[in-house]
């Protein structure tokens, strides 16, 4: 990836031609036959309701997808080869201005910190900041959509669900790893004020240098490399006993099998995480009865855009607009193996959390783990929620009774200035609520 692109992500969009009648993409044993899972609720909903009539899998795209199996992030990786850890001094070097010779006289550092310094030209501000309202506008919605389908979707893919086991991110530590994510997504669409008796200029816009998600987009860019590494010299173990080896098909010596899956954290499966954060969350919120304007979808996308690139992924390998995202994601989930089995560990550690912190007999536990699972069921779709082993509940469709309510929320908003402060002050102090474990168990948000 070239750090000083400032193009605008070109769209992947499918070729109207003939469907592709060879297989030439299936280089890498977790890439299935294009037509493997048309039966899939989910590609059916997707091909019925969000592509155009005519539309056909591009077999450029395929190729495209299958290439960034094989990259990670060259910046970073350059970096960790050589034993160099850049989170904590990159943002030392932009805010504060103190630098470290070894680092500076690197070639990969110079370029993130040319990334990292400032906005590249084809950000719009106040797109970003279109799209970052109505992102945190719904904040139990989010929060839903996060862990019921964006989570819990990806959890059927063993290409992305095999990194979390064998490090045992979202099963060992579910709570914490949740939290995090969460708070995460919620950084990338804040803004803000630095505390009064701070020297910095106070963050007034949505991923400003120095805010928070540009902050956390850093040393989450860090994780991503030090966890790509450790899995590729076979590291990390946490799989033992939850996943076979014939099903993690790693090297004679245990090693990561990227010829099988490709390197792990990819540039294919980034932009398969980014769709799940933007994509996946923005239809989820539309289908729970919230007015999304098209002009704040477009900002939705372009926000996680700005934060997807400062993460590590190639710009010219992000497909530009609403559409084009649908045809990428409907590519992606055509080819990619599925295996319920591997998935369903991380998904029952992250259906029990609600009884975890209340109570193996607590009752209202037990609900919000029926409506979780609900959620993921209605959205999603019941075969995976099969393959996952969610619970089924006789009154699952009650989810959608959050739909009249939002819309007319909505609609009393966007008419009645008086009804809209209310309804954020409201959002704000639920949001705030809903970060009680990070502020009580976390020392970064204490």
């Amino acid at each position: 990836m070239d750090p000083n692109n400032t193009a605008q992500p070109q769209p992947a969009r499918a070729s109207k031609s003939s469907q592709p009648t060879f297989a030439s993409y299936q280089r890498h044993g977790r890439t299935t036959a294009i037509d493997d899972h048309h039966d899939l609720q989910v590609l059916k909903r997707i091909k019925r309701y969000l592509l155009p009539k005519d539309f056909v899998i591009s077999q450029d795209l395929l190729e495209e997808m299958v290439a960034g199996y094989d990259i990670g992030d060259p910046l970073t990786d350059t970096l960790a080869a050589d034993g160099l850890r850049f989170a904590k001094p990159l943002q030392q070097l932009i805010l504060d201005n103190k630098t470290d010779s070894k680092l500076t006289a690197h070639p990969s550092f110079c370029a993130l910190a040319e990334q990292f310094s400032d906005h590249p030209t084809w950000f719009d501000p106040q797109l970003a900041q279109t799209g970052a309202v109505a992102y945190r506008r719904y904040p139990l919605m989010l929060i839903w959509l996060l862990r019921n389908v964006a989570l819990m979707a990806g959890y059927s893919i063993p290409a992305l669900s095999l990194p979390l086991i064998q490090t045992g991110a979202l099963m060992h530590d579910a709570l914490p790893r949740l939290m995090r994510t969460y708070a995460y997504i919620l950084a990338v669409s804040e803004h803000p004020l630095l505390p009064k008796t701070s020297t910095r200029v106070p963050i007034d816009s949505v991923l400003a240098i120095g805010s928070e998600g540009w902050r956390q987009s850093i040393q989450v860019r860090q994780i991503h490399t030090l966890v790509r590494q450790n899995l590729l010299s076979g590291k990390n173990n946490a799989a033992k006993g939850v996943a076979t080896e014939a099903d993690q098909h790693r090297n004679p010596d245990g090693s990561w099998n990227t010829a099988y899956w490709g390197v792990p954290i990819n540039q294919t499966d980034m932009i398969a995480t980014h769709l799940q954060f933007s994509l996946l969350i923005l239809r989820g919120l539309r289908l729970l009865g919230a007015r999304i304007s098209s002009e704040e979808a477009e900002g939705i996308l372009h926000l996680w855009n700005l934060a997807s690139y400062w993460m590590g992924v190639d710009l010219e390998r992000l497909p530009k607009d609403e559409a084009a995202c649908w045809e990428w994601l409907y590519t992606y989930l055509s080819i990619q193996q599925l295996d319920f089995e591997m998935g369903q560990p991380l998904a029952k550690a992250l259906h029990d959390l609600p009884r975890q912190l209340m109570g193996e007999d607590n009752r209202h536990g037990r609900f919000v783990e029926m409506v979780n699972a609900s959620v993921t069921r209605t959205l999603v779709g019941d075969d995976i929620g099969d393959g996952l082993a969610l619970p089924k509940s006789k009154l699952r469709f009650g989810v959608l009774s959050s739909v009249p309510i939002l819309f007319a929320l909505d609609t009393a908003r966007q008419h009645n200035q008086t009804v809209a402060t209310k309804l954020e002050a409201f959002r704000a102090k639920r949001q705030d609520n809903m970060n009680w474990w990070l502020k009580k168990n976390d020392a970064y948000y204490q």
